[in-house]
């Protein structure tokens, strides 16, 4: 049985825009072709994580504890040291502490909020 377009059934379909269901669909349309798609954030292979129910106290916290740990690795480290890489890792021990007083401060706001 061989069917033409004058066997097909008559749709209306609303080109005007204006009933809710044009409207709908153009947003649809309009979403589809010129917005970026939505991915999932690509996960990248790491050796540390950290757990998403820690506070962000927490992890201040333990943030001033690894840079404290890092400031006496680097001093003992630069004690050993002469000449300008003894001054060097003096360097690092400086900026590890001034990262540390900021990790310090931030945790200001948590005693005080």
């Amino acid at each position: 049985m061989n069917s033409t377009a004058n066997d097909l059934p008559e749709l209306q379909i609303d080109t005007s825009l204006t009933s809710p269901l044009g409207v709908a669909a153009a947003q649809r349309a309009l979403d589809y072709y010129l917005k970026p798609a939505v991915s999932e954030e690509v996960a990248e292979p790491r050796f540390f994580n950290v757990n998403r129910n820690i506070s962000g106290e927490e992890a201040l916290l333990y943030a001033s504890d690894l840079l404290r740990c890092a400031a006496a690795t680097a001093n003992e480290s630069a004690n050993h040291l002469q000449g300008a890489e003894r001054d060097l890792a003096f360097s690092t021990v400086h900026m590890i502490d001034m990262a540390r007083a900021m990790v310090d401060r931030s945790l200001e706001g948590y005693e005080n909020g």
